[in-house]
């Protein structure tokens, strides 16, 4: 058993404030991603699970949230652990740690449970230049997470355009686009439930889960963009309705 470490009760609400949805858990929110999400939820007043291979490392990222967010709830357990306590998991790892990952949680993923993948396969994680991918059997790392993750686990793909900095820079107003991928569109529809808790993000219907290979790659091409001017950038469609999940 992971050690756990819980903030203090969240304040009480006004009437008008949205209540506080189920726990979400993200593995891999001791890294950049994760923890910026982590810190959006958390101020959402959506409940986190902390997870990482090591039991301390999701405490002390549970610490640094909740002194970041003192609203918010939060608490670390190791990975396994962590993903039993959450309906939705968002997979926040570097590609490198993807596979072994998947394979730790093979046990613990359960039927039923929503898999947010968010990983990209640049070609970092073997040495190569952030702005270039590498190939993927599956077509994809989202396609990779679904052939790893039991059977029955629903797998989305999302996030690969929100900038990790800007998501932990609380101070700064989000207003872009997630593009979505996935077979079933009601798994697309609670993945955006979760995602669009935070504000200034909308979440798009892109299609097929065999699309993240598309989406995915954007990641390469945002953080060219991102080196030449020096900023965060993100994406945003336009003439798309707004009202995508009736």
């Amino acid at each position: 058993m992971g050690a756990l470490i819980y903030s203090a009760a969240m304040p009480a609400r006004d009437a008008d404030e949205p209540p506080a949805t189920a726990p979400v858990c993200i593995v891999g929110a001791s890294g950049a991603l994760g923890f910026g999400l982590a810190l959006r939820l958390g101020r959402a007043r959506v409940p986190v699970v902390i997870g990482s291979r090591v039991p301390e490392r999701a405490a002390e990222a549970a610490a640094r949230a909740s002194a970041a967010v003192p609203g918010g709830a939060f608490s670390g357990a190791e990975n396994t652990e962590a993903v039993g306590l959450a309906e939705t998991v968002i997979l926040a790892v570097p590609f490198r740690n993807q596979a072994e990952t998947l394979g730790n949680l093979r046990h613990a993923l359960q039927p039923g449970q929503l898999l947010i993948d968010t990983t990209v396969p640049l070609a970092a994680a073997i040495g190569g230049r952030a702005t270039r991918m590498v190939g993927v059997w599956q077509g994809s790392a989202a396609e990779q997470t679904r052939e790893m993750a039991p059977e029955g686990v629903r797998v989305v793909s999302a996030l690969h355009t929100v900038s990790a900095p800007a998501l932990s820079d609380l101070d700064q107003e989000l207003g872009e686009d997630v593009l979505l991928c996935g077979d079933q569109r009601e798994d697309k529809r609670q993945a955006a439930e979760v995602i669009e808790r935070i504000a200034g993000l909308r979440c798009i219907d892109c299609g097929k889960l065999e699309l993240s290979r598309v989406t995915e790659s954007l990641t390469a091409l945002l953080i060219s963009v991102n080196a030449r001017h020096k900023t965060h950038a993100g994406i945003r469609l336009t003439r798309v309705p707004d009202e995508q999940w009736d």
